[in-house]
């Protein structure tokens, strides 16, 4: 056998004698006969595991996460995490005194100044930078480094977050998005099958990430943004009439969100049904038309053969205009 298959053989059987100093006698270990019959077993049923693939070799590596960077079609926003949002992690490192679970990561070989970049584990990243920046630098980051090519990192990173909340529905969309053209030269199909789910389940997640960026925009944060909200907006997008009238809303609340005025998911939603079907006031009859959330708009009601319009005597021209216009446009269409 030649020096080379000798050392492959060391390495395997390496450490395979070695049994607890302080581990009970057992029958076995009494008769030396029985005790080499029972390691050379051992040899041969290891050797045999690792060269029929039974057994999968890992290599993992403790490293300072600054020698890692995000992998460019990684599902998770980065720049979204903060230390709030990691904070069960963080602490959760900090109270075990090291990471638990490797994240995975390939290596990189563009020659800069990163060795990988990781796969699955952008949070493990932050809260392990993250308590290295804060007084404790000797924490490391786990990495399992695996070769892996475009497809299967993408695989493998949807299966890893596929079920997390942490992870909000429309950065799953983006991804999925960007992969059916990527990986699967946009059949649905085929995409459907690698992944293992449905095509009804990723089709909705795809009329998610075409939402117009005008309605992207209306949103306080991209996390806000839900599956069930393109379900619901679908049909009010398909009509020439009603799309700019929800379009029309969305800059409204995107403008309010440049002043500071932000509003979470369900009330982006509503006010953008709203836009559509106005919103009945709250304790009286009648119809309410106004510009945007927050304002108090017209109340139109009917009174016998006539109309009756009431509104704040402080609404500003053009918000009154706008309100107008919305009664207008639904009482005559446009």
């Amino acid at each position: 056998m030649s020096k080379k298959h000798d050392a492959l053989f060391d390495d395997i059987l390496s450490g395979l004698d070695a049994q607890p100093t302080d581990a009970a006698p057992t029958p076995e270990s009494a008769a030396p006969k029985d005790r080499g019959g029972a390691r050379f077993l051992k040899r041969s049923t290891t050797i045999g595991d690792r060269l029929s693939g039974e057994i999968e070799e890992k290599t993992l590596k403790w490293v300072d996460p600054a020698e890692c960077r995000m992998w460019a079609h990684h599902n998770r926003a980065y720049d979204l995490l903060t230390e709030d949002s990691c904070r069960d992690l963080i602490d959760g490192i900090r109270a075990q005194g090291r990471q638990e679970f490797p994240a995975i990561v390939r290596r990189v070989s563009d020659g800069g100044a990163q060795a990988y970049e990781v796969i699955c584990g952008a949070r493990r990243h932050f809260a392990v930078s993250w308590l290295r920046a804060n007084n404790y630098p000797q924490f490391k980051y786990l990495v399992d480094v695996r070769d892996l090519s475009d497809e299967e990192a993408f695989r493998l990173a949807d299966i890893e977050n596929r079920d997390r909340e942490d992870i909000s529905d429309f950065e799953r969309a983006r991804d999925y998005a960007a992969a059916l053209e990527r990986y699967y030269g946009g059949k649905q199909k085929a995409m459907a099958a690698r992944l293992e789910v449905s095509e009804g389940w990723l089709s909705r997640y795809l009329q998610l990430a075409k939402l117009p960026p005008e309605i992207v925009a209306a949103y306080g944060a991209i996390t806000d943004i839900k599956e069930l909200h393109a379900r619901q907006l679908k049909p009010l997008l398909a009509r020439p009439s009603d799309r700019a009238r929800v379009l029309a809303a969305a800059a409204d609340l995107a403008a309010a969100k440049g002043q500071g005025r932000v509003s979470d998911g369900a009330q982006v939603l509503a006010a953008l049904k709203a836009a559509v079907k106005p919103a009945k006031p709250k304790g009286q009859g009648g119809t309410l038309y106004r510009r945007g959330p927050g304002e108090s708009g017209i109340t139109v009601r009917k009174k016998g053969r006539s109309v009756v319009m009431e509104f704040s005597d402080s609404l500003s021209r053009n918000a009154l205009e706008e309100a107008f216009a919305r009664y207008m446009a639904d009482r005559f269409g446009k």
